[in-house]
């Protein structure tokens, strides 16, 4: 039987927050079996409590957000994806800030972050959805599609039509049975194109936006010295 899990011990960081520009400090709190992932606005009194549920999520327009009431916490991606992929089921996660901080644009400062912690098995059944049969879903040219499959598998395609992306890998599939999340995904950066984020920061946005936190490109080529951690970074 698989158990769920929580973290060993409470942990914290400080970063910017991606549209802010401001420091977030940031804590993340073992909890109790079936708790789920909670975000606790702590910089609102009283404290408002928002767990990660579908239902909860309000916009996903340049990031992740989700809401109860007036109360919101945006750019969750990178934390949802490295606990998913350690299989952190419960946390309770304190954040006096409306983001999560973007740490490196990825997920791997959240997974080093998780290990400091610790995580531990817990004495309740894990729960999984079981994909029963094909579930589909198009936007414009966008698609999403799930399929019955013994295991975890996921595959990525990307299509931009920029001649830095279309020089590097355009499809990913990932087999969780052969790979783990921290080689496969976990250092994968967001990317965005410095045009955007020049309009974004006249509109009061992307203030903590830079090259320590995403990959940037004009309209020919990536502009960070350091160029991609992999030749898929973008499709993944």
């Amino acid at each position: 039987m698989f158990k769920q899990r929580t973290l060993r011990q409470s942990v914290e960081t400080v970063g910017i927050g991606l549209h802010s520009g401001r420091k977030v400090r940031l804590v993340l709190h073992p909890a109790a079996p079936d708790t789920g992932i909670v975000y606790r606005r702590v910089d609102i009194r009283p404290a408002v409590d928002i767990p990660a549920h579908p239902h909860n999520v309000n916009d996903t327009r340049m990031a992740t957000t989700v809401n109860v009431g007036r109360a919101a916490v945006a750019t969750i991606e990178h934390l949802m994806s490295a606990l998913s992929g350690l299989g952190v089921d419960n946390v309770l996660i304190e954040v006096d800030s409306a983001e999560i901080p973007i740490m490196d644009g990825s997920g791997a400062s959240f997974v080093f972050l998780l290990h400091q912690a610790g995580i531990v098995e817990q004495d309740a059944p894990k729960r999984f959805v079981r994909v029963l049969k094909p579930v589909e879903v198009r936007e414009g040219d966008k698609l999403a599609r799930l399929e019955p499959h013994e295991g975890y598998r996921l595959t990525f395609s990307i299509a931009f039509g920029h001649p830095a992306i279309d020089q590097t890998e355009q499809v990913a599939d990932v087999d969780f049975s052969r790979v783990t999340y921290e080689q496969a995904v976990s250092r994968a950066r967001t990317f965005g194109f410095v045009q955007d984020v020049e309009m974004l920061r006249r509109m009061g946005l992307a203030q903590g936006g830079s090259l320590d936190n995403a990959i940037v490109m004009d309209e020919f080529r990536i502009l960070n010295p350091s160029g991609l951690r992999e030749n898929d970074e973008f499709v993944k």
